[in-house]
């Protein structure tokens, strides 16, 4: 069978790549084209356009590359008809991949949704269109299983990849001694930056990050770069910093890290499946967190609070996002710090929570089972 997936940013190419393999063990005959990523093109499919070219988040971001984000789509409807999959597979991504969704099923094309975009926190009345224009939907968080009941929709949990995806990788990273002579670290503890994927976010967020460095003379802190960001946007925000830039080495330095400063997203739960305590950390342009703040619906912005449903870990968002609250948050999560046995007592809450390992296995078992004729 054809199988065309899309994913529009970092995490979703990861997802996605683990679902590739997936489904190339229960289809051995499929053919998969994919927007994505390295790793989705490195675990077998074809690559037809990356992600660095279609990721615009935040509205100010959107409302300036409307003109790139309508080629984008007619490119893709292009291709979805010249190779005419079985399936769209739809990664999160949901300003982009909804309207991929209405086309697919106005073309009489399946339309499988892996990975929920996040409606439970706005724009809730989305969900109709889902309802509308998705066959399947896979959710990877227990807590959305309320939500579409909610709205009386038929969802699939199967556990979520991302624990496959951290078992994988960390099994294969050497010792600490190792990690830290491939990563030119001295023997000082850690604190591990992981300030985004998206250039927006680390120039709002990475300079208020890099405030509190001299505060911790005993602590070397190791920001985790992407490789689809040049070193010199990290380079010119650390300048006179004592920070270290490693790239594409996330998972090797958290399995170093004593503590973390993490911008909300799928960092935060990467950073608790490896049992480092966190402060989490958000800010964008000035309209952008006036319209979040306007129709943001929960009660939290990062994954594990939302999944644990309190406030596990401490969220710094916006304005507040400045030195003297960061290092009072990092200051509790440091070993002695009051919050630290919590945060790694609750993380062993939230594995159970997620399920075993093998997520992306039976989730693409099930979507060929499902498509077989």
């Amino acid at each position: 069978m054809r199988y065309f997936i899309i994913a529009g940013e970092q995490s979703g190419d990861l997802h996605g790549s683990n679902l590739v393999r997936g489904l190339l063990v229960s289809d051995r005959e499929a053919e998969i084209y994919c927007w994505g990523g390295d790793m989705m093109e490195a675990a077998g499919a074809k690559l037809l356009k990356h992600y660095r070219d279609t990721a615009f988040m935040g509205f100010v971001v959107i409302l300036k590359n409307l003109e790139k984000i309508s080629a984008n789509l007619k490119l893709c409807r292009e291709q979805i008809i010249e190779y005419h999959p079985d399936v769209v597979i739809l990664i999160d991504y949901p300003g982009f991949n909804l309207r991929i969704a209405k086309f697919a099923f106005r073309n009489r094309i399946k339309v499988y949704y892996y990975i929920s975009p996040k409606f439970w926190a706005w724009n809730e009345k989305r969900v109709k269109k889902v309802k509308k224009y998705v066959d399947r939907m896979y959710i990877i968080f227990p807590f959305e299983k309320e939500f579409y009941r909610k709205h009386r929709m038929d969802v699939v949990f199967l556990g979520n990849p991302l624990v496959d995806e951290t078992e994988r990788r960390a099994s294969a990273i050497p010792s600490a001694e190792a990690v830290r002579r491939d990563l030119s670290l001295d023997d000082r503890p850690v604190i591990a930056l992981l300030a985004g994927s998206r250039k927006h976010e680390v120039e709002a967020i990475l300079p208020e990050m890099v405030k509190v460095v001299n505060d911790y003379p005993g602590y070397q802190f190791v920001l985790a770069g992407v490789k689809n960001l040049p070193d010199e946007l990290y380079n010119r925000i650390t300048a006179g910093k004592n920070v270290k830039l490693v790239k594409d080495k996330t998972y090797e330095l958290l399995s170093i890290a004593e503590a973390a400063l993490v911008t909300s997203g799928t960092a935060t739960l990467e950073t608790a499946l490896f049992n480092v305590p966190q402060v989490v950390c958000y800010k964008a342009d000035f309209l952008s967190m006036l319209i979040a703040i306007t129709v943001i619906k929960v009660k939290y912005i990062s994954l594990v609070n939302l999944i644990m449903d309190s406030e596990v870990l401490k969220e710094i968002l916006g304005y507040s996002l400045n030195r003297k609250n960061l290092k009072e948050g990092l200051s509790t999560v440091l070993p002695g710090g009051r919050s630290r046995q919590e945060i790694l007592s609750s993380y062993s809450l939230l594995k159970q929570k997620l399920g075993p390992a093998g997520a992306s296995v039976r989730v693409a078992g099930d979507m060929v089972k499902s498509l077989w004729p």
